[in-house]
């Protein structure tokens, strides 16, 4: 048995070299030539009936590499091989170097010294098997246990230093989970017999914590640290507002307060599904992967925050903001009974929508540049406005510049002109003239009611150099910041068709 155990390790070392050799394990070819080697290392040594050096060491290793090393044999493993081949190459976890200590990489010399041996040994009876002479040196037995035993030695004592090691590095990047874990448990604790300060301090911390997870784990957003505390606490006072009747005339229409809660309840159910996945991780932490861009739990959770509480940033905190997106959702929501095919758009939601609805919004705003909802166009569109003097507003207000002013003036000029037309049947008051020219931002011209048959070439021209100006401020609502556009247009369907983001999946995923 130990000749054919000898003859099939030389075997897998002249395939080893096929491959590149030790020095060279790029593929996965090279790789399972190398894993072959090691195993005939192993049987060999088994064959030999040669002692395994201790690996007690083993008991201490996490729960994840119990599973990798189950008992103390051998196991020569190729990832292992490749970090002592690779010794002074730094490990990065969460952005975070690690580099392995003096003492690992003494231990990974050691275990490629004892390596290289047994490959100028086994080169030598390679040389020797095709020698005709006889004068090159064989190999004996004695020779080949020593270094087979020498080996196996260095191999257990970088084993210990560099999985040891790593057991550190992967517990230091788990650090920002277990904080997180703890302080979500210190403020449930907190609950009953703490006063709101203490608990908003606590509160405020695990938010940060939350924060700093998401900037290394979340990639499949911004990654943003930057969502404070504060917008969780907008969120919360935005609920109350809802739920109490003393500020019933905070908003104007249900349509206006049904805007506001849902815009709040996304900030507030976001956090409290994070809270809620601390809790769990917190009873299985070994089971988080160190890379946490790799929990697809983790992630899922962080991205449903990042992308709630963003919106809460700029929506729900802004209360000026808040108040004019539920004004413009209100106007949409009258928008929908005079052009009921706005209905449909919103839940289809497709390409059409998102033509009509800038066009829609700027007609809106048009018709009241006073009102509320144009605090949604100047967040759209700063530049279009300017600070207002003493005598045209309160300090810190804005007013619009000339080519929004101009705007206004034209829509009034078009209702006024409509209304004064004698052969447009229905349009006989500024509302009905209004009520014509919303449909026709909606529908457009060949789908309106009748098509522009039943309007007189007067008035058709007057509706037509409306929407034309109307079109060139669509596109720049879309263009100016197209991240802020789209936003804006996906809160605005979710708040009129009431339809909640996806949400994370309620079975328990690290």
């Amino acid at each position: 048995a130990e000749p054919a155990a000898f003859m099939g390790l030389c075997g897998s070392h002249r395939n080893l070299l096929r491959h590149g050799g030790l020095s060279e394990i790029a593929d996965e070819a090279a790789s399972a030539a190398c894993a072959d080697y090691l195993a005939d290392i192993d049987k060999v040594s088994r064959v030999f009936c040669l002692e395994v050096a201790p690996r007690s060491y083993r008991a201490g290793f996490s729960a994840n590499y119990r599973a990798l090393f189950p008992d103390n044999s051998r196991l020569y493993r190729v990832d292992v091989l490749e970090t002592s081949l690779d010794r002074h190459s730094a490990i990065w976890v969460n952005g975070e170097k690690f580099e392995l200590s003096a003492e690992a990489l003494q231990h990974a010399e050691a275990l490629q010294h004892a390596l290289f041996g047994l490959d100028r040994l086994l080169e030598r009876w390679h040389i020797a098997r095709q020698d005709e002479t006889g004068v090159a040196p064989g190999v004996s037995r004695p020779e080949l246990v020593s270094v087979l035993k020498s080996l196996d030695v260095s191999w257990a004592k970088f084993e210990c230093s560099y999985i040891g090691e790593l057991i550190a590095i992967e517990g230091r990047a788990r650090q920002l989970v277990v904080r997180a874990v703890e302080c979500e448990g210190v403020l449930r604790a907190m609950h009953k017999s703490s006063s709101a300060e203490e608990l908003r301090v606590v509160e405020r911390r695990l938010v940060q914590l939350i924060g700093s997870m998401n900037a290394v784990a979340n990639f499949k957003c911004k990654g943003r640290d930057d969502l404070g505390h504060d917008i969780l606490e907008s969120a919360r006072r935005v609920l109350r507002r809802c739920d109490d009747s003393r500020y019933a005339s905070s908003y104007a229409t249900p349509a206006a307060r049904d805007a506001a809660r849902t815009l709040a309840m996304e900030v507030v159910s976001s956090y409290d599904g994070m809270r809620a996945y601390l809790r769990h991780v917190g009873a299985c932490i070994e089971r988080v992967d160190p890379h946490l861009c790799s929990n697809a739990g983790l992630v899922a959770h962080l991205v449903e925050w990042e992308t709630s509480w963003e919106v809460g940033a700029r929506y729900v905190r802004e209360a000026a903001l808040l108040d004019g997106l539920c004004d413009l959702v209100s106007q949409m929501r009258d928008a929908q009974d005079v052009a009921p095919e706005l209905v449909e758009m919103f839940e289809d939601c497709d390409a059409e929508l998102f033509l009509v609805l800038p066009r829609t919004i700027m007609l809106l705003f048009a018709a009241d540049p006073r009102s509320k909802r144009a605090e949604v166009v100047h967040s759209l569109l700063p530049h279009r406005f300017r600070p207002s003097t003493p005598s045209s507003g309160p300090p810190g207000s804005t007013t619009l510049n000339a080519e929004l002013r101009a705007l206004a003036g034209h829509l009034a000029k078009a209702l006024e002109a409509l209304v004064a037309e004698a052969d447009i049947p229905h349009v006989d008051t500024k509302e009905s003239a209004w009520q014509l020219l919303l449909r026709r931002a909606v529908l457009g011209a060949a789908k309106l009611e009748g098509g522009s048959a039943l309007l007189p070439p007067s008035a058709m021209q007057i509706v037509e150099d409306l929407m034309r100006v109307l079109e060139s401020w669509s596109l720049e609502l879309q263009r100016h910041c197209p991240q802020d556009w789209n936003q804006c247009s996906a809160v605005l369907v979710q708040c009129i068709t009431g339809r909640d983001r996806k949400r994370v999946s309620a079975k328990f995923q690290v």
